[in-house]
């Protein structure tokens, strides 16, 4: 069992596991903003039914996770390159809204197949919005590994701090 656990220690100072805690964390914060803004406007404020409710949380949700996964999963800088990067993530993140939607549409029909009140409601929703981001996590991870192409070992290497350094050694 240690061993295992060293290993999985090693692998996360590899330049990979790095760059997948970084990516996960990202995906993490942004679940949660996506989740806290759904929380609000659908079970706190009712602004609007669960689809609208859903494109809207999880538009606002996409921002952060752009910028994010391009400044620390990726280590990219300066302009965004449009063809390269905003439209790819912006097509893979309606994907992900779209599903998002779909899973809107079935809470929506579980909570009036069983005639739920408005808190069981927001509840079949939420899990429903978080099952989707779950479904796009690994297709997200693959895609955007390539579209933002991280910089080889040796050149990511160079940006790290020293105490990034000691501890990768």
């Amino acid at each position: 069992m240690l061993e295992k656990i060293d290993a999985l220690r090693q692998w996360a100072n590899t330049h990979e596991g790095k760059k997948l805690i970084r990516f996960t964390m990202v995906s993490v914060i942004s679940t949660l903003v996506s989740f806290v803004t759904l929380f609000l406007v659908f079970g706190v404020l009712k602004l609007w039914s669960q689809v609208p409710s859903t494109i809207f949380a999880n538009l606002v949700a996409t921002i952060p996770s752009y910028n994010l996964n391009r400044k620390w999963a990726w280590g990219k800088s300066g302009r965004s390159h449009v063809r390269k990067e905003i439209i790819p993530f912006w097509t893979m993140s309606g994907i992900g809204i779209a599903v998002s939607v779909v899973g809107a549409q079935l809470a929506r029909h579980v909570s009036i197949k069983h005639n739920l009140p408005h808190w069981e409601e927001t509840a079949v929703v939420l899990i429903a919005n978080v099952l989707s981001f779950a479904v796009f996590w690994v297709l997200k991870l693959l895609l955007f590994n390539r579209l933002f192409h991280v910089p080889e070992i040796e050149e990511f290497d160079e940006h790290l701090t020293a105490e990034e350094q000691a501890s990768a050694s």
